[in-house]
C-alpha cells in the first residue's frame, strides 16, 4: 500500500515498481528469487528440526515435485515456448528458472539429442562450504526437480543426473544433469 501525505494526497516520494528503472528491475528480480530460496531454506531448517532429516528431505522432495511442473508452465507462458520444444525450449526455460538469477550455471549441448547443464556455483552449497558444514544431499530433489521441470517442457526428455550431492563433486560444479530427447515421450512409472 502506498503511504500518503497528512493531507490524504500520494506520497510523490515512494516508489511501486512501476517506477524502476530497468537496472533497479532487473535487481529486484534477484531480491525476490533471494527471498524465495530464503523461504525455501526456513521452511526446509523448520521441518528438519521438528521432523528429522529424512521426513524433511521427503517432504522437500513432494514439494519440489509440484513446484517445478509449475515453475515450468509459468517460464513455458511468459516466454512463449511450445509444448514439446525439446532441447531448445529446454535451454530457454532452464535460463528463467528462479535460481538462474543467484547461482553460476553452465548449459551446452553435448550432441543433437543431449543437453548439460551444471550448477557451477551453488548459493545454498556454497553457504555450506562457507560454514565448513558437508554438502546438502540434494540429489533426491534434484531428480524429482529436473526430471519433473524437463519432462513439463517436452515428456520425451530423458533426465539423467551426472553428479549431485552426496556424490563426490568435481572442483568444475555442485551438480550436473543431462537431458536427452527421446523419439517418444519417457515413461515416468519406470
Amino acid at each position: 500500500m502506498l503511504r500518503t501525505a497528512k493531507d490524504g494526497a500520494k506520497d510523490q516520494s515512494m516508489k511501486t515498481i512501476q517506477d524502476l528503472t530497468r537496472e533497479e528491475l532487473l535487481e529486484y528480480v534477484k531480491v525476490l528469487a533471494a527471498n524465495w530460496l530464503a523461504h525455501d531454506g526456513c521452511w526446509f531448517l523448520a521441518a528438519e528440526q521438528r521432523y528429522g532429516m529424512k521426513l524433511a528431505k521427503e517432504l522437500n522432495d513432494a514439494a519440489w515435485e509440484q513446484f517445478t511442473r509449475v515453475e515450468a508452465a509459468r517460464v513455458m507462458k511468459f516466454l512463449g515456448l511450445p509444448e514439446g520444444g525439446g532441447l531448445d525450449a529446454l535451454d530457454q526455460a532452464l535460463r528463467f528458472r528462479l535460481y538462474a538469477n543467484l547461482n553460476v550455471q553452465r548449459i551446452e549441448r553435448v550432441d543433437e539429442r543431449t543437453l548439460r547443464f551444471t550448477m557451477v556455483d551453488c548459493r545454498v552449497q556454497s553457504a555450506r562450504q562457507r560454514k565448513a558444514l558437508a554438502p546438502y544431499p540434494c540429489k533426491s530433489a534434484g531428480i524429482v526437480e529436473y526430471t519433473g521441470f524437463a519432462q513439463a517442457i517436452d515428456p520425451r526428455l530423458k533426465t539423467r543426473c551426472v553428479f549431485c550431492p552426496p556424490d563426490g563433486l568435481p572442483a568444475d560444479g555442485h551438480c550436473c544433469w543431462e537431458f536427452t530427447l527421446a523419439d517418444e515421450p519417457v515413461d515416468r512409472t519406470k
